[in-house]
C-alpha cells in the first residue's frame, strides 16, 4: 500500500483517471455522470477541478475507498519532535493494516492544516470485528411484528415516514466470525459493516496504536488520545456523511445526517416521533439510548403535568374560599393584631394584615390538593420507573444489546489502564497475563478520592451557611427598607414581604455559587477519576457519575432543604429567641411568614429550577454558535469543490467521551427538582415538561449541526443513572411527607378544623395559631429600635406563630396540648403517607413485569432460530468436508469415507 499525498498530483492523477472512470459526479448540476477523462474536455475545468470534481465526500481520491477516519495536524515550533511521532504512529498504524492518505496544507483553507485520511479495509474490519465480537446479520428476520393497535390513525400526525424510522430491514444477527464468513449475509463487502462500526473498529485501534519504535522501554507512548493532549495531532473524528442542509451528491453516500436534521433537529418537528432506529444506526447505540430515555421521559412528564395544572387549577378556584386568608386580610381581625417583631433592633412590631398577599399566595399551592398531588407522585416515578424498563428492554433486544455487557466488558478496558498499570496477573478466566493496580495503590488512591470529595461537599456546605448567614443578616435590612402599613408605606411593601425579599435575593446569589462550584468541581471530579485509574470505561463513567451526583444533590437541593426542614423550625419565642451561632452572633434565626414557609420553598424552587434551565438552554444553543462564529466556521457559502468535507467538520466541536455525561446529569437533576419538592410547587412538571420539549430538539440539533460525527459506542441501558434515579424516587416519598407535615400549613388547620373548631369552617383559626407574649417581658436586644412609633402605646401584647400558654398563666409560655397533638397528627401523616405510597409502588413495580412478555417470547423464539441455523450451517459445513475428502481419497479408503459419512450424518 502506498500513501497519496496532494503534492503528488502529476503521479496521482493517473492512477485516479484508471480508477474512477465510473465514478466521479457532474459538479455543475450534480445529476449527470461522467468519467474523469470526459470532464477534462469540459470548457473551463482547470487541472484541479479535474483531480478533485467534487471535495465534499466521503471517499480518498480514487472514489473507491471510504474514509473511516481523519486526523488532524499543523507545524509548529514544536515539529521536529511531532513529526517523528506521527512517522512512528503512522507507521504502526500501517502495520495493523489500515490504509492512509494525507491532504497537504496547501489545499486546505487556512494553508496550514494537514489532514491524514483513514480507511479500514475488509482483512482489517472483518479481523477487528471477530475481536470485538459485532453483532452481524446472517438472516432476515421472519418473526411477524406486532399487530396494528386499534384507532392507530389517531397517531398518524405524529408519525415519521418508514423509511425514516425503519431504515433497515429486521435481520437474526450473531456475534462475527472471521472463519464463517459464508455464514453471513454478506452481499457487498463495501457495505456489510455500516460506517458507525467502521469507525468504532479503527478507533479501537487509533486508541491502542503505540508511537515508539521497537524497542523502546516508553509503553506509556501509546493512543490517538495521549497525542492530541500533546498537541501531536489537532483532532481525531469520523466524517459526517454530508452537509445537514442538502443530501450528498454521491449515491453512495446514506445522506443519514440530512435525514436526521428534516426529520428530527428542526423545532417544527416537536410533536413528531424520534426516529431512535436512525439515531442509533449514524451515532450509536449508547447515544440512541440516551435519546429513547430522554423522550420517554418527557412522555411521562406530560400526565404529570396534566396533573400539577389541575391542583393548581384547583387552587385558583378555591381563592375565595380561603378562610385564613380572608381573617389575615380583615381590618378587624389581621389589622387589629399585633404581631412581635421579626428581627433584633430593626423590625418594628407590625401588623399581621401586612402579610395579606402573600397568604393569598400561599394559598395557590398550600391546599388539599397539594396533598393528593404529592401522593400522586410518588406513585408516579414508580410507573416512569417501570415503565422505562420495559422500554428499555425492547430496545435491547431490537438494537441487539441482551448479551452486550457480558461478552464485551472485557473488551472495553480502558488504553489508559493498559498503559499506566505495569503489573501483569493471569486471568482466572481467559488464563491470559492481563493489567491489574495492586491493592496497596487502589487503597490509597481510594483514600485520596474520598477525602477530595469530601472537601469539596463540606465546601458547599459552608457556602450554603454563609448565605443563611447573609440571609439572617439582610433580613433586618430589608425590615426597615419595606416599611410597616402602620405607617408611611412605601408601594413596594405592599407586594414585598421583608420575608420574600430575602428569600428571592438569597435565592439568587445561592444559584451563582452553584454556578461557580460547578465550574470547578467539574474538573476535579474528572481528575480524581482519572487518579483511580479504572479498569473498563463503564467502570469510569459510574465513578464519576457518583461523584458529580452527590456534589450537584448537595449543591442544588441543600438550600431548598434548608428552607423545607429547618427554616422556622428552630425560632424559639420572643423571651428565649434563638440564634444561628450562639446569642454573641446577633445572627437570629428565621420565622416563616405566618402564612407558612412553603411559598418561600416554591420561591427557592423556581428560582433556581428555572435559572439552571435557562442557562443550560443558553450553554447548550448559544455557546456552539459563538464557538463556530470564533473558529470561522464556513457556512453554506462555500461551494462542495472548494470546502471539503474534513474540513468541514474540523471546525465543528468535538463530542467528548463525557457529552451524553453532562446531558444525563442535567436531566436527573431537574428530575430531583419535580419530585423531591413537587409538592410545594405542583407547576414544576410543567416548567419540565416545556424545557424537554425543547431539549430534544436543541440536542438534536447540536449533534447534527455543531458537533463533530461522535465514534459510535454501546450501552444497553442508562448505566448508574438508573439506581440514581432510583434513589431519589424513593428519597421523594420522604420529603415529599415531610413537606406536607412540617414546611405546609395543612396538619395545623386540620387539626383545628376537626379537633378545635365547629368541624364546619376554619373561621377563628388565624386567632388560635398565635400565640400571646407581654411586650413588656421582651429583652433589651430583642426591642426595636424606634419605639415610639413601634405600636400603640394602649397595647401592651404582641402575638407570634406557635403553640404556647399565655402569659400569667401556670405554664407560662410552654407549649400547649394542642401543640403536641398537631405535632403526633404530622407524624402519624408522615408514617401513613409514607406507607401508602410504598405499598403502592411496591405492587405496582411488582405487577409490572421488567420485560415486556412478548419480547421475551420473540427473544427465546430468536435464540432458537440462531441455533438451528447454526446446526444445519455445521453439518452442511461438515458434509462438504466430508464430500471433498470422499473426492480426494484413494479407492481403498472410500468405502470408510462413507461409513463416516453416514454415521456422523445420522448423529448430527
Amino acid at each position: 500500500m502506498r500513501r497519496i499525498t496532494g503534492k503528488a498530483k502529476d503521479e496521482t492523477l493517473i492512477e485516479l483517471q484508471s480508477a474512477t472512470d465510473s465514478q466521479t459526479t457532474d459538479e455543475n448540476n450534480g445529476n449527470g455522470v461522467s468519467s474523469l477523462s470526459e470532464r477534462g474536455t469540459l470548457p473551463g475545468n482547470t487541472e484541479t477541478e479535474k483531480l478533485h470534481p467534487n471535495k465534499d465526500t466521503v471517499f480518498f481520491r480514487d472514489g473507491v475507498r471510504r474514509i473511516d477516519f481523519v486526523l488532524s495536524y499543523v507545524d509548529d515550533k514544536d515539529g521536529e519532535k511531532k513529526q517523528e511521532r506521527r512517522r512512528e504512529f503512522e507507521a504502526n498504524l500501517e502495520k495493523t493494516g489500515l490504509e492512509l492518505e494525507t491532504e497537504d496544507k496547501s489545499d486546505s483553507k487556512d494553508q496550514k492544516t494537514y489532514f491524514l485520511k483513514i480507511h479500514a479495509p475488509w482483512e482489517v474490519l472483518t479481523t477487528y470485528a471477530d475481536v470485538l465480537k459485532v453483532k452481524v446479520p446472517f438472516k432476515e428476520s421472519d418473526i411477524p411484528h406486532a399487530q396494528e393497535v386499534p384507532l392507530e390513525w389517531l397517531t398518524h400526525p405524529f408519525r415519521l415516514p418508514d423509511y425514516i424510522m425503519h431504515p433497515q430491514p429486521d435481520y437474526f444477527t450473531y456475534p462475527f466470525d472471521k472463519n464463517k464468513t459464508d455464514f453471513f449475509l454478506i452481499n457487498d463487502k463495501d457495505s456489510f459493516f455500516p460506517p458507525s462500526t467502521r469507525n468504532r473498529i479503527v478507533f479501537y485501534l487509533l486508541a491502542r496504536c503505540p508511537y515508539f519504535k521497537e524497542g523502546c522501554k516508553e509503553k506509556d507512548k501509546t493512543g490517538i488520545k495521549r497525542l492530541i493532549s500533546n498537541g501531536t495531532y489537532t483532532a481525531a473524528f469520523p466524517l459526517h456523511d454530508c452537509r445537514y442542509w442538502k443530501r450528498a451528491r454521491d449515491a453512495e453516500c446514506e445522506s443519514e445526517r440530512f435525514n436526521l436534521y428534516s426529520h428530527w433537529a428542526r423545532f417544527l418537528c416537536f410533536y413528531k416521533e424520534q426516529p431512535l432506529n436512525l439515531i442509533r444506526k449514524y451515532y450509536g447505540e449508547k447515544i440512541g439510548i440516551y435519546f429513547a430515555w430522554l423522550g420517554f421521559y418527557t412522555e411521562m412528564l406530560f400526565v404529570a403535568a396534566v396533573m400539577g395544572v389541575i391542583c393548581f387549577t384547583y387552587g385558583v378556584l378555591s381563592y375565595d374560599d380561603n378562610q385564613s386568608s380572608k381573617e389575615i386580610c380583615d381590618a378587624n381581625i389581621g389589622g387589629s393584631i399585633l404581631m412581635c417583631p421579626l428581627c433584633d433592633k430593626k423590625c418594628p412590631f407590625w401588623k399581621l394584615n401586612s402579610t395579606c398577599l402573600s397568604s393569598w399566595q400561599s394559598h395557590l399551592f398550600d391546599n388539599e390538593g397539594t396533598v393528593f398531588f404529592a401522593i400522586f407522585m410518588g406513585i408516579w416515578v414508580t410507573l416512569f420507573l417501570e415503565f422505562w424498563k420495559r422500554r428499555q428492554a425492547r430496545l435491547e433486544y431490537e438494537w441487539d444489546l441482551v448479551d452486550f455487557e457480558e461478552e464485551q466488558q472485557q473488551l472495553q478496558m480502558r488504553p489508559e489502564f493498559e498503559i499506566r498499570c505495569t503489573n501483569r496477573r493471569l486471568n482466572k478466566i481467559t488464563q491470559e497475563m492481563e493489567p491489574y493496580l495492586p491493592i496497596t495503590s487502589k487503597c490509597a488512591r481510594f483514600c485520596l478520592s474520598t477525602a477530595t470529595v469530601i472537601f469539596w461537599i463540606s465546601l458547599i456546605v459552608a457556602c450554603i451557611i454563609g448565605v443563611i448567614a447573609y440571609r439572617l443578616a439582610v433580613y433586618a435590612a430589608f425590615a426597615s427598607i419595606i416599611k410597616d402599613p402602620m405607617r408611611k408605606i412605601q408601594v413596594v411593601g405592599r407586594f414585598i414581604t421583608p420575608q420574600l425579599a430575602t428569600s428571592a435575593t438569597a435565592s439568587c446569589i445561592n444559584f451563582v455559587i452553584i454556578m461557580i462550584l460547578n465550574f470547578f468541581y467539574e474538573r476535579v471530579a474528572i481528575w480524581i477519576t482519572d487518579m483511580e485509574i479504572p479498569k473498563t470505561h463503564l467502570e469510569y463513567e459510574n465513578r464519576l457519575t457518583m461523584k458529580m451526583f452527590m456534589f450537584q444533590f448537595v449543591n442544588y437541593y441543600s438550600s431548598c432543604f434548608y428552607v423545607a426542614f429547618f427554616k422556622g423550625k428552630f425560632v424559639g419565642y420572643p423571651g428565649d429567641y434563638s440564634y444561628m451561632f450562639g446569642k454573641w452572633s446577633n445572627l437570629r434565626n428565621e420565622e416563616c411568614d405566618p402564612g407558612g414557609c412553603l411559598i418561600e420553598l416554591t420561591t427557592q424552587l423556581v428560582i433556581v429550577m428555572a435559572g439552571k434551565q435557562l442557562w443550560g438552554n443558553i450553554q447548550e444553543a448559544l455557546l456552539p454558535l459563538m464557538r463556530n462564529w470564533w473558529s470561522g466556521r464556513k457556512g453554506r457559502h462555500h461551494p462542495e469543490n472548494h470546502y471539503s468535507r474534513w474540513e468541514q467538520d474540523n471546525v465543528l466541536l468535538n463530542f467528548t467521551q463525557l457529552g451524553l455525561f453532562y446531558e444525563y446529569l442535567e436531566m436527573v437533576v431537574q428530575f430531583g427538582f419535580i419530585t423531591l419538592f413537587v409538592a410545594s410547587f405542583p407547576l414544576a412538571p410543567l416548567l419540565a415538561l416545556f424545557n424537554n420539549i425543547l431539549e430534544i430538539r436543541v440536542d438534536a440539533w447540536k449533534f447534527t449541526t455543531q458537533f463533530r460525527r461522535p465514534v459510535a459506542s454501546k450501552a444497553r441501558n442508562i448505566g448508574a443513572w438508573q439506581e440514581i434515579l432510583n434513589a431519589v424516587a424513593i428519597l421523594s416519598v420522604v420529603t415529599n411527607a415531610f413537606i406536607m407535615a412540617f414546611t405546609s400549613d395543612m396538619i395545623p388547620r386540620m387539626v383545628y378544623l376537626y379537633a378545635y373548631g365547629n368541624n364546619t369552617s376554619m373561621m377563628g383559626y388565624v386567632n388560635n395559631s398565635l400565640s400571646i407574649y407581654n411586650i413588656s417581658q421582651i429583652r433589651e436586644r430583642n426591642m426595636p429600635e424606634e419605639r415610639e412609633y413601634s405600636f400603640d402605646n394602649l397595647t401592651s401584647t404582641c402575638r407570634y406563630r406557635d403553640y404556647r400558654y399565655p402569659p400569667g398563666h401556670d405554664k407560662e409560655y410552654a407549649h400547649t396540648m394542642q401543640f403536641w397533638h398537631i405535632l403526633a397528627a404530622k407524624m402519624a401523616f408522615i408514617i401513613t403517607m409514607e406507607h401508602v405510597v410504598f405499598v403502592v409502588k411496591f405492587f405496582v413495580a411488582w405487577m409490572i413485569p421488567d420485560v415486556p412478555s412478548d419480547v421475551k417470547a420473540r427473544f427465546k423464539r430468536e435464540r432458537y432460530l440462531i441455533q438451528e441455523y447454526l446446526h444445519n450451517y455445521e453439518v452442511e459445513k461438515l458434509k462438504m468436508q466430508l464430500s471433498a475428502s470422499f473426492i480426494t481419497a484413494p479407492q481403498s479408503d472410500t468405502s470408510l469415507i462413507s461409513d463416516t459419512h453416514e454415521v456422523l450424518s445420522e448423529f448430527l
